[in-house]
């Protein structure tokens, strides 16, 4: 959301960063590390054409300051669209897998150039950062005596009726609303927001609970989830929806909060129920997930489960009178998955079991022979600036609860093309970071890019991207070892650990900003920004990231502002999708 009331800390980042930018070779690389069994590599970049001259570059181990590995970097590459006549060679260290710190050195002309210094070890994303990341949440709780005090008696929107939704997470640095999600009137945009992070959690304790025991966070992984939980119950109405948003107007009086829809320019209506792809099916997926623990928050397990059920029913025949336009779309579809299969996987009730078979096959009839999915019954093709993976992760969440053939053999064949269609248009220009590029209607025209378009449904809203990423990273990892599998490494192609692997670089620094964008990581961390309760940046929390360039309607060229004269925040502000995605690729690379 747009965020104005954002207290930055001095432009000296902004200094660096310019100042670095005009040196004559630099290493764009992830600052913190890369697990052993994945991809490992940098990118090299000159704008004065002196990289020809390179023909090797070492990994020295800090410690010793010995050189342990030599390989020669990749053809030289351009990016016009982004920084015309600058220069770009690929390499690649994945074969190297010892533990450790290191620099990459280059030597040019007899002058030596290094890298920032990063870690190579066994699961090293989630050893290094899961513990932050959990910091991060237990910080935004909404948890202020401010907020405890007015959500406790917080008014519907247009109503003098006030209900109890208490706890959550705020959503980003300089926001203290909490969302279910938000852009329901653009239909084809809504984001998943306290219900995946939720569910992100939870996933993580299921998936690595040996890993996360080893690093003494697994009881703290799991009392986070069960907040979260105890919060998509309380949002349960009393006519079975979801309250979607808890909205502060940006007022520092907390008795202004109410609980809204929300249009453009902070408009607010009382159109508040959540549909599937309002946080409605993540929403289900969460407490039906949850509920098999048999752990109780602040409410039990049987009451997480009978939340579900009790919203399932509700939403399958009020779901339409929820959708804005009075349609359903892909986002209903991939979210009505996600909670028909979890709680097919908590109750083994064939009812939920017809519905995700149902969901799944709709999914199918969406993808496209170039391997894209179509968002709604005609020709929108399907992207999306946080949620881009969710169709795949849905998808094979789902075959991991479905025993027939059949129904296996189509969800299996449109994640495989699905993930081709990925690494193809990934791949189809001269992209030496791998970002993960997209397809997207403009004026009629289907066009591929790296960025959102900023000419959407929205009419305002875009952002950086690295929920985006960090999902698609998720997808690539996920889906490649259900149909790429292979022993070893990360369980699936080079190509898609190597795909999934640069996301996850781009977020950590390996940029051409060399921002690291997770803060309190790496060298170059995004100004502080500060909001209400004594809310702001935590670390652990990850910024929005770069865009396409400010002005272009189709997203082209490239963008990143550390300041913009108040809005800034569509790069530098802290969102927690972004961190519950990071979240679920990072487990899913820890996982065995």
């Amino acid at each position: 959301m747009k965020r104005t009331r954002a207290l930055l800390a001095p432009f000296l980042l902004a200094i660096a960063l310019t100042t670095h930018a005009f040196a004559k070779i630099i290493i764009h690389v992830n600052q913190v590390g890369f697990d052993a069994r994945g991809a490992k590599g940098a990118i090299i970049a000159s704008d004065v054409g002196e990289l020809d001259s390179v023909s090797a570059f070492f990994l020295v181990d800090v410690r010793t300051q010995l050189k342990v590995f030599s390989e020669k970097p990749g053809k030289p590459e351009q990016v016009a669209e982004w920084f015309p006549g600058r220069i770009y060679r690929r390499i690649d260290f994945s074969r190297f897998n010892k533990s450790g710190r290191y620099q990459v050195v280059l030597n040019v002309k007899g002058t030596t150039i290094t890298s920032d210094e990063f870690q190579i070890t066994d699961n090293a994303l989630a050893k290094l950062l899961i513990p932050s990341v959990i910091h991060y949440y237990n910080k935004q709780r909404a948890d202020k005596p401010e907020e405890l005090l007015a959500d406790e008696h917080v008014m519907l929107y247009g109503s003098e009726k006030t209900v109890d939704l208490r706890g959550g997470w705020d959503d980003a640095s300089g926001d203290i609303s909490k969302y279910f999600s938000h852009l329901a009137y653009a239909n084809f945009m809504s984001q998943q927001q306290i219900p995946l992070c939720t569910w992100a959690m939870t996933n993580a304790a299921e998936r690595i609970p040996g890993l996360l025991t080893e690093l003494n966070v697994l009881d703290s992984m799991k009392r986070e989830a069960l907040y979260g939980a105890d919060y998509i119950v309380r949002s349960l109405s009393e006519e079975g929806y979801f309250y979607m948003t808890i909205f502060s107007y940006f007022n520092p009086d907390p008795k202004a909060r109410r609980v809204v829809g929300l249009n453009a320019n902070s408009v607010t209506t009382d159109k508040y129920q959540c549909a599937y792809r309002e946080g409605g099916g993540m929403g289900i997926a969460a407490l039906a997930r949850i509920s098999r623990w048999k752990m109780d928050g602040a409410f039990t397990s049987a009451q997480y489960l009978a939340a579900a059920k009790r919203a399932f029913a509700h939403l399958q025949v009020n779901n339409l009178k929820y959708c804005d336009d009075g349609k359903e779309n892909i986002l209903d579809d991939y979210c009505a998955l996600m909670g028909a299969t979890e709680l097919w996987l908590a109750t083994g009730e064939n009812e939920y079991r017809d519905e995700a078979r149902k969901r799944a096959k709709n999914l199918e009839k969406r993808m496209t022979p170039a391997g894209y999915f179509i968002a709604n019954d005609a020709n929108r093709p399907f992207w999306h600036a946080s949620d881009a993976g969710l169709p795949i992760v849905a998808l094979c969440r789902y075959m991991e609860a479905e025993g027939n053939l059949a129904f296996r053999n189509g969800a299996f064949i449109t994640v495989k093309k699905a993930l081709d269609y990925n690494l193809r248009v990934t791949d189809e220009v001269a992209n030496p970071f791998g970002y993960a590029r997209q397809s997207f209607l403009m004026n009629g025209t289907v066009k591929n890019g790296f960025f959102i378009p900023h000419e959407n449904e929205s009419g305002w809203w875009w952002q950086g991207e690295n929920a985006r990423l960090a999902s698609l990273a998720s997808a690539a990892l996920l889906g490649g070892r259900q149909v790429y599998p292979v022993k070893g490494g990360l369980g699936t192609s080079e190509k898609l650990m190597a795909y999934a692997g640069r996301q996850l670089s781009w977020i950590l620094g390996g940029n051409p900003y060399e921002a690291c964008f997770m803060y309190g990581f790496g060298r170059n961390n995004m100004p502080y920004m500060k909001s209400m309760y004594g809310h702001g940046s935590e670390r652990g929390g990850i910024s929005n990231g770069v865009t396409g360039k400010d002005g272009n309607a189709d997203g082209s060229g490239i963008d990143y502002k550390p300041h913009d004269n108040g809005n800034e925040w569509r790069w530098t502000e802290q969102w927690i999708p972004h961190a519950a995605w990071f979240l679920i690729a990072v487990t899913t690379m820890a996982q065995d």
